[in-house]
């Protein structure tokens, strides 16, 4: 640029040294080719000016990128580091617990299938031992009932009606013995003594020998038959005894065995409870564990492209900066040609020796006709012109004490006032810069603040739930154990009245049977000892005397009330036994209650304090995110008033920078161009530009 404006410099003095004597005419001054060249340098200055502020902005531009993504990408390539290590661990941590799940859920499926296996097993013996008292129960209804048979039989006999039993029904009698004989040996082991087993024999084999004799004057009745008749009885008895004992055994072991089904149904239903909780949390665990590997893929993905993209931004950046450098050196110095060529044709030598060359009339006209005087005006004017248009103070000051001062003075205020200017405009467009440095990382800053609040927002929300359901979940617990403890309480209770219960009713049965015993032996005192001595009379030797008195007899009735007295009392002994086996079954269950209550309450007040940590916890880590929180809250406010303060001191540097800018460049002009009037230029050469 420089040689081309040069070279047109040169043609324009080649032309008026070669051509006509307009030169030295009017309008020579206007056109004179030195003046063109200054005015050139003095536009090409402008536009380098124009081109290094357009360079400086387009930088500006350049350095907040490259500094708001650098700050940004480096923030994120950290955050998402940080991320992947909390997510790795997340992972290994969520796989733990997916396969401590996998092997608790095993081992509960285990120990239902345990708990499903006994019941089944408990369930089939239970049938079985069914299966075994009903077909029991059936031959002894069978045996007590063809005995009851048979005894009605003998007693029709045994009352004297003998010959009107027809022989079947004898033979009957003795089919009858001699099957229940044979099916019910083994019961009947120890019962009969060897000499009934004999008569018994003997009665299946003959039994119509036992209804053949007649009684004697010593026998009332037969007693053959009569031995057979008591067989019998004491046959039925036994199975009767044995048919109740069998039933009481039934009743026992049924509710044996629903006690043990409740057990283990209980026990299925809570380890089936148990599986269902494992399982959804199995699955949240999964779901968990799978969303958490989709986020480390994706954060590592977004850190590839991140770390990729800030290091094409550092690329780019750097070749920026070293291009601006490069730039700013060759305008500098490009600048400086121009400065120093323009100063060379400025100054007030070369101006008298352009003068001279291209104009000497002129000259000498200039020279008898002009003063200092006019030149001091005519720089006053021109300054008081652009003073009046700028509304600058200090140029209408200027302008009045031109008119007084000396050119020394007038020249030296005027190179301070410009060197006042530039300096001005130099702070300005540092003060600029600042105010553009400041509001872009004001509004950085501001952002990330504003992101890490929502954040903290975030998970002071989410502690507070977990929170307040860990206070929910921890006060149902309580109150579980709370009602666990009313219940143990109740059952202690109700056991003490049962066994309250059970011992009155105990004593009640004692006192009945120890009553009904005494009765039975005043009784049997009575009766057994006239049977005695009934039996021991003996006949005198000698003829026979004449008939006396019938044989005595005891009460018909006395033998049942006997039998009923001795079956009370074998009742007694039975609700007795069942009584205590009753309050066994009721102590067992009740410690057993107490020992499930209490493994529970152990359990949930282990969950309680857990829990209670973990609240704890929760609530520290809300303690301090709300401490934070305040504090980038206090970060904001003093980023707004920062803000507020930048607005104050930039908005209206920023807002008219451009004008203030051009103010002042005027200013500077206007005030080298009165320097050169007073140099000798000529005044109305800045009249058109002014």
């Amino acid at each position: 640029m420089i040689k081309t404006l040069l070279l047109s410099a040169a043609a324009v003095a080649i032309g008026p040294a070669s051509g006509s004597v307009a030169v030295v005419t009017a309008d020579g001054d206007k056109n004179r080719p030195v003046t063109k060249v200054i005015t050139l340098l003095k536009d090409m200055q402008k536009q380098l000016q124009k081109e290094a502020d357009e360079d400086e902005a387009i930088y500006d531009k350049m350095a907040c990128w490259c500094q708001t993504n650098d700050r940004e990408k480096t923030e994120a390539i950290k955050t998402a580091e940080v991320r992947i290590d909390g997510l790795t661990t997340k992972i290994e941590e969520l796989t733990a617990g997916s396969a401590r799940l996998n092997t608790e859920i095993k081992n509960l499926e285990k120990e239902i299938a345990e708990n499903q296996d006994s019941l089944d097993k408990a369930t089939a013996i239970r049938e079985k031992q069914l299966a075994e008292f009903n077909a029991e129960e059936k031959d002894l209804l069978e045996s007590v009932s063809a005995l009851k048979a048979a005894i009605t039989v003998l007693s029709k006999h045994h009352s004297g009606g003998f010959l009107q039993v027809a022989n079947n029904r004898i033979l009957g009698v003795a089919a009858t013995l001699e099957n229940e004989l044979s099916k019910h040996a083994a019961l009947l082991q120890g019962v009969l003594s060897p000499s009934e087993r004999r008569a018994a024999a003997a009665f299946v084999q003959a039994p119509a020998d036992y209804f053949d004799a007649a009684p004697t004057f010593k026998q009332s009745y037969a007693p053959q038959s009569g031995e057979i008749f008591g067989i019998l009885r004491q046959m039925k008895d036994t199975f009767e005894s044995n048919l109740s004992a069998s039933q009481k055994e039934e009743l026992a072991n049924q509710k044996a065995y629903e006690d043990l089904k409740a057990a283990k149904e209980a026990e299925i239903a809570a380890g089936q409870q148990q599986l269902d909780t494992k399982t959804r949390e199995l699955a949240l665990t999964n779901e968990k564990n799978a969303q958490a590997k989709v986020d480390i893929e994706d954060t590592k993905a977004s850190l590839s492209a991140d770390e990729q993209f800030l290091m094409m931004l550092k690329e780019k950046c750097s070749l920026t900066d070293k291009e601006w450098e490069e730039r700013q050196k060759t305008r500098a110095d490009e600048m400086k040609a121009v400065s120093e060529a323009l100063a060379v044709l400025s100054g007030d030598d070369a101006h008298d020796l352009f003068t001279r060359t291209f104009n000497p009339s002129f000259l000498q006209r200039s020279s008898s006709s002009s003063s200092s005087s006019d030149r001091r005006s005519a720089a006053s004017a021109l300054l008081a012109r652009v003073a009046e248009r700028l509304h600058s103070p200090r140029l209408a000051t200027l302008a009045y004490n031109l008119k007084l001062d000396a050119f020394t003075r007038v020249k030296k205020a005027i190179d301070d006032m410009v060197t006042q200017l530039l300096k001005e405009q130099e702070d300005e467009v540092k003060h600029k810069d600042f105010c553009t440095g400041e509001f872009n990382t004001n509004q950085l800053q501001t952002e990330k603040k504003e992101r890490t609040k929502e954040d903290l927002l975030a998970s002071i929300e989410d502690l507070e739930m977990t929170i307040d359901e860990l206070a929910k979940a921890i006060d149902e617990l309580n109150a579980e154990i709370a009602e666990m403890q009313v219940q143990l309480k109740r059952a202690g209770e109700d056991r003490e009245k049962e066994n309250a219960e059970f011992q009155t009713t105990v004593a009640d049965q004692r006192e009945t049977q120890k009553l009904l015993k005494t009765a039975l032996q005043v009784l049997g005192d009575f009766y057994n000892k006239k049977t005695a001595s009934l039996l021991q009379r003996q006949e005198p030797a000698g003829p026979p005397p004449p008939a006396g008195f019938e044989t005595y007899k005891n009460n018909a009735g006395s033998g049942g009330v006997i039998q009923l007295i001795q079956q009370i009392i074998s009742d007694a002994k039975a609700m007795e036994a069942e009584a205590i086996r009753s309050e066994e079954d009721a102590q067992k269950a009740y410690e057993d209650f107490v020992k499930e209550t209490n493994a529970s309450i152990e359990a949930k007040s282990k969950d309680i304090v857990e829990k209670s940590e973990v609240k704890a916890r929760a609530e520290g880590d809300l303690v301090e995110t709300k401490e934070a929180k305040e504090a980038v809250i206090l970060e904001l406010e003093q980023l707004s008033n920062y803000n507020a303060q930048l607005h104050q001191s930039c908005d209206f540097v920023l807002k008219n920078f451009e004008l203030r800018q051009t103010a002042r460049d005027e200013e500077v002009e206007a005030l080298r161009q009165a320097k050169a009037i007073l140099s000798g230029a000529k005044f109305e050469e800045f009249l058109q530009k002014v």
